[in-house]
């Protein structure tokens, strides 16, 4: 069995592949000041906790943009799966040429999240991936990695927002009832929703003009579902994308 594991900002998701059969996926909150004996109990106890073996794991792979928790994780692995991790860095074998200036500046589930994407959707591609961070990654039509945007994520801007307003409170992220608010609540609603769908609808538009192509655009990420209905520009909604390109790079790399 295969254990995949994406560490991100905010959360961290993990899967265990039976072959190319994801069995179960789990999302977690990451703590950065997590031991390896807390994420390793954790990790144990939610396979146990959907009746699937921890020990039959035998492989494991990562990719992280916490590289404070990165030797936590690895130990994670040689404790309680009793397996190396690989970790998908410079040197791993995408198949996905990189054409960004500086290759070790992208992040790794960006990498991950575009070799799914060519493999399930073809080529050219745009993933947005709806993260701490948005993120936009347009794969060309020779399936290279060409690059992309990334833009203040949702929750952030929200806090930020909240922050710097005093007379304004928190509210709940969601679709409001209509875009023109009749209150405080439904106008803060309106303009994080609202805007967001602007946002990512017209930087899709500016993609795929720069790229001259109308390439299909493949949603993931946390708030992925939040906006999946309500954005015309998506081709679909993959929230297990990352775990797939995970196993992917696996499998290229096994031998």
């Amino acid at each position: 069995m295969l254990l995949v594991v994406d560490v991100g900002n905010t959360n961290t998701t993990l899967g265990a592949f039976e072959g190319d059969r994801l069995v179960a996926d789990w999302r977690v909150a990451t703590r950065k000041e997590a031991t390896s004996d807390e994420i390793g109990v954790l990790f144990r106890s939610l396979f146990a906790e959907r009746d699937v073996d921890s020990t039959a794991v035998n492989a494991m792979i990562v990719s992280s943009v916490v590289p404070d928790l990165n030797g936590v994780v690895q130990r994670v692995g040689e404790v309680y799966f009793r397996t190396r991790p690989l970790f998908v860095e410079p040197g791993v074998r995408t198949g996905l040429p990189i054409h960004y200036e500086n290759p070790h500046e992208v992040g790794a589930d960006r990498i991950v999240n575009a070799v799914a994407a060519v493999a399930k959707y073809g080529s050219p591609v745009i993933v947005v991936d709806f993260g701490t961070a948005t993120t936009f990654d347009v794969v060309g039509p020779g399936g290279e990695y060409l690059g992309g945007v990334i833009a203040p994520g949702l929750g952030i801007s929200a806090e930020a927002l909240f922050d710097r307003a005093a007379r304004l409170s928190r509210v709940d992220i969601r679709k409001p009832q209509r875009v023109i608010g009749r209150n405080t609540t439904e106008s803060i609603q309106s303009g994080l929703f609202h805007g967001y769908l602007a946002l990512v609808e017209g930087l899709v538009v500016r993609l795929r003009s720069e790229l001259g192509a109308e390439a299909p655009v493949i949603a993931t990420g946390g708030l992925a579902r939040v906006f999946g209905q309500d954005l015309a520009c998506l081709s679909g909604v993959d929230t297990n994308l990352t775990l797939e390109g995970l196993r992917l790079i696996w499998e290229k790399n096994r031998r």
